[in-house]
């Protein structure tokens, strides 16, 4: 007699293939926000410089940071159309 087991042998994914997409895709966007907002210090703490307020550092790489969450948080709700 056979074991029908040998099937379940596999093992079983919280999440399908797009969800992880959609997760490392999220996570490359978070880092890249990350780093966009690094730099702009100054090399002399007596020396003020204004390059810390630019519009990269502001409003694109928080926006940067956001859109990322946003994606992993989709990606973390995505139902499968497997399931």
């Amino acid at each position: 007699m056979k074991n029908n087991n040998q099937d379940n042998n596999q093992p079983e994914f919280l999440f399908g293939k797009t969800n992880y997409t959609f997760l490392l895709i999220g996570i490359a966007v978070i880092a890249l926000g990350f780093l966009l907002m690094s730099g702009g210090g100054s090399e002399d703490p007596n020396v003020w410089n204004p390059e810390i307020f630019n519009f990269r550092r502001i409003r694109l790489a928080p926006t940067t940071v956001l859109l990322g969450f946003g994606i992993v948080i989709y990606s973390i709700f995505k139902k499968d159309k497997n399931n």
